[in-house]
């Protein structure tokens, strides 16, 4: 029996309009990976509040609302008069630009990169390209163990691609802008990232999404890092969504022999958010850094899932996240290493700490350690508070006015996170962003 399509979920309708789309492409095994991923979510449905790595999060809301894909020709580009403060233009030369979703050529740009160095939209290589991609597409990050995975495998389309070769180090930040503007409607975007850097290579990428105006849209990313023996990468991800918005992401990483992956994460948006990051280390030697700060007010709801895979001997983690929440926002964090029967010698480190400005906001945190390993050196922690009375007697006693000793507070607590970016453009930048929700010792909305 047939079912209308206004009695289907807005997902099921909008994939019937997305298929409709690709033409010949519809007979590819890139497709019958999307309708796998699709009958996945079909048959399981969005997670719910009594499985317990949602518990805290409650993500109904995105289910019963009627998200649209994004209408190409309605499609409007944004100046760049209105994007300067996100373009990072002395930083970087070189960014891919995405509106509502789509592919901006006018506002991306590249410079300089070496010929074999491959950095552009997902889209193009899937349609020119597409057995370059297929050994690591879909590889790392599993449908099957996440329904929101499950969703963007289902819509894979649009994103990023970056590769490096073997033996090359990229010196200029690559940086990728997801900017999500109003429709007219509540829209859905699936950005897709595919991040493969060879042996003995080096990049740095920054991933940003920014929301403008009031409407409520789902920003729902995917990005897939695969670091080769001896590769190294520095990531920043800073989410800027505006607050009416919803941003579900997931990252995976791979890590094989000697790899070193840091990650800086920064969560400033979204009525409500959600960021996984889930790292295997899967080589002997290899390294991982993972530091996030959020900060949330209002009815902000804001959710951290990190997971560390030690899978192989000698492999070392360092996990720092710090929140800072105010009026009745909420924050999760669930942090678990893991260590494997055969990985010996494992040294990792895992920390939350949460600072509370108002008796309504609500921390949940569980850090979390499993090892099955003997000779392994492993801590973690979490702590919850509020602002050191002590401290602010002590810069009030130096003639600081009790809203700015808050201030200067919060920043030395954010600041423990925000000075381990490298790159000093950004650092700034972020630094700004906590800045500029600061006022009179509190979170503001700006």
């Amino acid at each position: 029996m047939s079912v209308n399509i206004k009695e289907k979920v807005w997902y099921l309708a909008n994939f019937e309009a997305f298929e409709k789309k690709l033409n010949g492409g519809a007979q590819t095994p890139l497709h019958r990976l999307r309708k796998a991923a699709l009958q996945r979510v079909k048959k399981n449905g969005f997670p719910s509040i009594r499985e317990e790595e949602w518990r805290f999060t409650n993500v109904s809301s995105i289910e019963s609302m009627n998200f649209k894909p994004v209408d190409e020709k309605e499609q409007e580009e944004i100046g760049r008069n209105t994007l300067q403060e996100y373009l990072f233009e002395d930083l970087t030369p070189n960014r891919l630009v995405f509106v509502n979703g789509r592919f901006s050529s006018q506002l991306s740009s590249l410079s300089g990169l070496a010929q074999n160095i491959k950095f552009e939209n997902l889209a193009l290589e899937l349609k020119n390209n597409p057995d370059v991609l297929l050994p690591y597409l879909a590889k790392q990050a599993d449908y099957k163990k996440h329904a929101f995975t499950a969703l963007n495998t289902a819509f894979l389309s649009e994103g990023a691609f970056i590769y490096i070769p073997n033996n090359i180090i990229v010196d200029e930040p690559l940086y990728i802008l997801y900017i999500s503007r109003d429709g007219g409607e509540s829209f859905v975007t699936h950005p897709r990232n595919l991040y493969v850097v060879g042996s003995n290579a080096q990049v740095k990428i920054i991933e940003s999404y920014v929301g403008f105006g009031e409407e409520k849209y789902f920003t729902n990313p995917v990005s897939e890092i695969i670091l080769n023996e001896n590769a190294i990468v520095d990531h920043y991800k800073i989410q800027q969504e505006n607050k009416s918005a919803y941003h579900i992401g997931v990252t995976q990483v791979h890590l094989k022999k000697d790899s070193n992956y840091r990650s800086n994460s920064f969560s400033f948006g979204s009525v409500l958010a959600r960021n996984d990051i889930n790292t295997v280390l899967d080589g002997e030697g290899a390294e991982c850094t993972l530091n996030g700060l959020y900060m949330a007010n209002g009815k902000q709801h804001v959710d951290n899932h990190t997971l560390i895979d030690h899978a192989k001997p000698r492999c070392n983690s360092h996990e720092l996240y710090k929140g800072i929440l105010d009026d009745r926002a909420r924050a999760v964090f669930s942090g678990k290493i893991y260590v494997r029967p055969d990985a010996q010698k494992t040294d990792a480190i895992q920390s939350n700490q949460n600072l509370l400005l108002s008796e309504d906001a609500i921390v949940d945190t569980k850090p979390q350690l499993e090892i099955f390993a003997d000779d392994v050196r492993c801590t973690h922690g979490g702590t919850v508070g509020q602002l050191d009375d002590e401290g602010v007697f002590y810069l009030r006693s130096r003639g600081i006015s009790k809203h700015y000793a808050r201030n200067i507070m919060i920043q030395a607590f954010a600041g423990q996170v925000t000075h381990k970016i490298k790159l000093e453009g950004l650092r700034e930048k972020v630094e700004g962003l906590v800045f500029s929700r600061l006022r009179d010792g509190h979170l503001s909305d700006k």
